[in-house]
């Protein structure tokens, strides 16, 4: 397990290092998350109660989105897993003495986190100073935010787990623009990255939250601004485990499967 740990570590100190490209990430999602704001806000004035979700719990659900966006997108590929495939590299990771499985997935985790870590700060402090009705809320209860942090630790697995699905797809693949295309928009759609969930028609709605992508995003988000508790919580929490667990077996399989029949050309 340590040797995981140094690879999490290691990777988690070099990307802290892109301090420039964070600095860019956080204009564009101060900028993307008032868009947001304001988009909603002018459809609430019109009928405040024809909505699924109070505009207080729509603008928690925007800000927490934005502040842990490196954690919950599906766009946030790790390049250096994608092109150690598509280059040949994969070759001296295989006679490594070490999990290809556990490498991936600790390098994904940390180039999540890091990333996370220099942005989430400022949105959150930016969020909660923000005149009423357009600043970020506290959960309803200590108990609500001890089942988001747990929500969220659930969330950041099931997307590290479907990303490695993916990084294992690209070894019957030409390019991986194609697959990261498919999978980033239908990720981002059915996530409730684009639109919360609740906003989704019937039956489609119900059928998109038991999706993992609904495990991703849509649940803790939820959970934070209050628009899920109790129960309905827990059975998605239930959900998410459920979906960690699937897709991890998934991958394993899969990358192993895919390790047999690896032929890396030239020298």
């Amino acid at each position: 397990m340590r040797k995981y740990m140094s690879i999490f570590r290691i990777r988690f100190i070099d990307t802290l290092q892109y301090r420039a490209a964070a600095l860019a990430g956080l204009s564009t999602q101060f900028a993307w998350g008032f868009m947001l704001i304001l988009s909603f806000s002018a459809f609430y004035r019109t009928n405040p109660a024809a909505f699924p979700m109070e505009f207080s719990q729509t603008v928690s659900f925007i800000w927490i989105q934005q502040a842990f966006l490196a954690l919950f997108a599906m766009w946030m590929w790790n390049d250096d897993i994608a092109d150690s495939v598509m280059d040949g590299g994969i070759s001296y990771e295989m006679v490594r003495p070490i999990n290809l499985y556990m490498r991936w997935y600790c390098m994904a985790l940390a180039r999540r986190l890091a990333r996370a870590t220099l942005r989430c700060m400022p949105i959150l402090l930016v969020g909660f100073f923000l005149p009423y009705p357009f600043r970020l809320s506290f959960p309803p209860s200590i108990f609500q935010f001890g089942l988001f942090l747990l929500s969220s630790i659930l969330a950041l697995g099931v997307v590290v787990a479907f990303s490695m699905i993916v990084y294992t797809s690209l070894f019957y693949t030409i390019s991986p623009l194609g697959i990261r295309l498919v999978v980033s928009a239908m990720g981002d759609f059915l996530s409730g990255a684009v639109v919360p969930l609740p906003f989704f028609p019937e039956p489609f709605r119900s059928i998109a939250e038991l999706l993992p992508f609904s495990s991703m995003l849509n649940v803790p988000l939820r959970i934070y601004s209050g628009n899920i508790a109790g129960e309905e919580a827990l059975r998605s929490i239930g959900l998410q485990v459920f979906w960690l667990v699937t897709l991890v077996l998934l991958g394993v399989l899969l990358l192993n499967r895919a390790l047999k029949k690896v032929i890396v050309q030239g020298g």
